[in-house]
């Protein structure tokens, strides 16, 4: 049987091979897929099914709806090391949009010794996520699909996101872009209104402390404030104990 790394380097060939071709027939299933793959509120529902379909085409003895050692039976696996040791390295090598963390962090699936059955309720958000994520779990278990089209499928989704992401992002520097390196053709309402909307959206914490950085550095000299160096961080909250931005 093949070693983690090289399953998921074939899954990335044959995903990228030809981004029309679906290797789901079953629509229902399909559809599942792309909305797990796409959900921009919770992205700890991509990495859990990537851990749990790679550790089930690994070792194929095993229960995919049992990514808990603590289980106990002898098809349960630990998701958590799946997903840290192989999917981490994966989705870091070719810049796919999941977490940065293992989705064994999230409240939702966190100290738990339960098999993911559909009826399990798991209760995070959104609800359709999880449904979604246990009925995926419930087809691989009645061999309704194979885990190897599965994780196909939605790295697939993830590199069609991936690139969607990065396009956007070409496209807004191609408009920044003018004759002249030090000159931007922005006015002031333009400025206003992008930032404006930026903070509407949501996971935008970044922005907030950059504006309070600007406008700091502005009036530092008549604030007799300084700014300090902007590091990166996990979080930032009473259950981690963990410092963030202030």
């Amino acid at each position: 049987m093949p070693e983690p790394q090289e399953i998921l380097e074939a899954i990335y060939q044959r995903a990228t091979a030809n981004f029309a071709r679906y290797p789901l027939t079953n629509n229902k299933i399909s559809q599942q897929v792309e909305y797990v793959a796409r959900n921009l509120k919770n992205r700890a529902g991509v990495r859990l099914l990537m851990s749990c379909w790679l550790a089930k085409i690994h070792r194929p003895e095993l229960d995919v709806r049992k990514p808990y050692t603590e289980i106990g039976s002898g098809d349960a696996f630990s998701g958590r090391t799946y997903d840290e040791q192989y999917i981490t390295a994966f989705i870091n090598k070719y810049n796919l949009p999941c977490n940065s963390t293992t989705a064994f962090l999230a409240p939702a699936l966190r100290n738990r010794n339960n098999t993911l059955t559909k009826d399990l309720n798991l209760i995070g958000r959104p609800p359709q996520l999880y449904f979604a994520i246990l009925n995926l779990l419930d087809d691989v278990y009645n061999n309704h699909v194979l885990p190897f089209d599965l994780l196909a499928e939605t790295v697939r989704w993830l590199v069609i996101v991936r690139n969607e992401r990065q396009q956007r992002l070409e496209s807004l520097i191609q408009g920044l872009k003018t004759t002249k390196d030090d000159e931007i053709l922005l006015f002031s309402e333009d400025i206003v209104n992008l930032i404006e909307k930026h903070l509407t959206l949501k996971g935008t914490s970044r922005l907030p402390v950059i504006v309070i950085a600007a406008a700091y550095k502005v009036g530092g000299k008549y604030l007799r404030e300084g700014v300090l160096s902007l590091h990166s961080h996990n979080a930032a909250d009473i259950q981690t104990g963990a410092l963030g931005d202030v």
